[in-house]
């Protein structure tokens, strides 16, 4: 068969198996065990243009990076994403918005992170397909409650790239206490490289400077993690 007369069969979401479907995922194991792009999907409800409404709002964060970069969006500018019209604009501006006044009236519901799984698993979700390395901070308070977790850097990652002072300067804006560094490999392999050691060990030094803890590296791949503090690279000074 030619190339242009291949289809490539993408399954509605009621073709799916059941235990597969988002809104079926999250009553069966609950919404902290659900990804984010399932969660953007039953927010979206429906996909279209024979696209179902999972790969729609994979999609959707992957044009704009993470749940920050959608909160970013203009109205606009989601509509922008083929299948988001004004509707689908709208409900997700409005769920992000209650998430952003719940964050602000009850700080002490924000998620705390106590290991390098607790940090991996925050992002995974949204970092592990990405076909770009993208550097993210987990910025916390003192009780290790998240901040924010902003992007920094999109693209190859090495210390001719990366100036130090920019990602000290997002946590001071934040206020934090410490941060924790993440990117992703777009391999799906975590293995640290020498270059992301060699960042590591600035970043330390420079927050025994600044007297604001670097806590730990992540990086992420398909399904798969390392902590660089864990291993004890770039932490060892």
């Amino acid at each position: 068969m030619d190339r242009e007369e291949t289809a490539v069969y993408v399954p509605k979401i009621r073709d799916m198996a059941e235990n597969d479907r988002p809104r079926e995922r999250l009553i069966q194991v609950g919404p902290g065990a659900v990804s984010t792009a399932e969660l953007l999907a039953i927010i979206l409800r429906t996909g279209g243009g024979g696209e179902n409404v999972l790969r729609l709002a994979e999609r959707l964060l992957l044009k704009f990076g993470s749940i920050p970069g959608l909160a970013r969006a203009t109205i606009p500018e989601l509509m922008s994403v083929k299948g988001i019209g004004q509707a689908k604009a709208v409900e997700i501006k409005a769920a992000l918005e209650i998430g952003r006044r719940l964050m602000a009236s009850a700080p002490e519901e924000r998620p705390r992170v106590s290991s390098p799984a607790d940090a991996a698993n925050l992002l995974m979700s949204e970092m592990m397909f990405l076909e770009q390395e993208h550097l993210r901070l987990v910025l916390l308070d003192t009780r290790n409650r998240v901040l924010g977790t902003p992007n920094i850097y999109v693209g190859s990652l090495n210390t001719s790239v990366i100036r130090i002072g920019e990602l000290f300067r997002a946590a001071i804006k934040a206020n934090a206490a410490a941060f924790i560094v993440a990117h992703n490999h777009p391999s799906g392999d975590p293995s640290p490289s020498p270059e992301d050691v060699n960042v590591t060990r600035q970043l330390v030094a420079a927050g025994k400077l600044l007297d604001m803890e670097v806590l730990d590296h992540i990086v992420i791949g398909h399904q798969r993690y390392v902590s660089l503090k864990e291993r004890g690279l770039g932490f060892d000074n």
